[in-house]
């Protein structure tokens, strides 16, 4: 169970590094967390995450550019995509982001 959680408090402290205006894709998260090729962990990670958490799980999304769709159709989506359009994320018309434009290059 430690391991656990401290890999979730790894993987929590690099979202939290994201800036406004910016996405991260999971595999991203992954191996800037020390985790590479964990990127299905970075979704369980960003799934537990208590509801008032102020930890941007919404800059979060998958290598494709897209928003990734949650199986409890919870409506996450339409809330993380109203987010990222908040900040100034475009979406094309087929409701992909341009990763070349909008993903986050940390300096380390």
């Amino acid at each position: 169970m430690t391991i656990r959680t401290s890999t979730h408090d790894l993987i929590l402290a690099v979202v939290a590094r994201i800036p406004k205006g910016r996405v991260a894709t999971y595999g991203q998260i992954a191996r800037l967390a020390g985790l590479p090729g964990q990127a299905r962990l970075v979704g369980y990670a960003l799934h537990a995450l208590p509801e008032h958490s102020r930890v941007p799980w919404h800059r979060v999304i998958n290598a494709e550019g897209r928003i990734s769709l949650r199986s409890d159709g919870s409506g996450h989506d339409q809330l993380q995509r109203a987010l990222l359009q908040r900040e100034r994320v475009r979406f094309n018309a087929q409701g992909v982001i341009s990763l070349e434009r909008f993903q986050w290059r940390p300096e380390t």
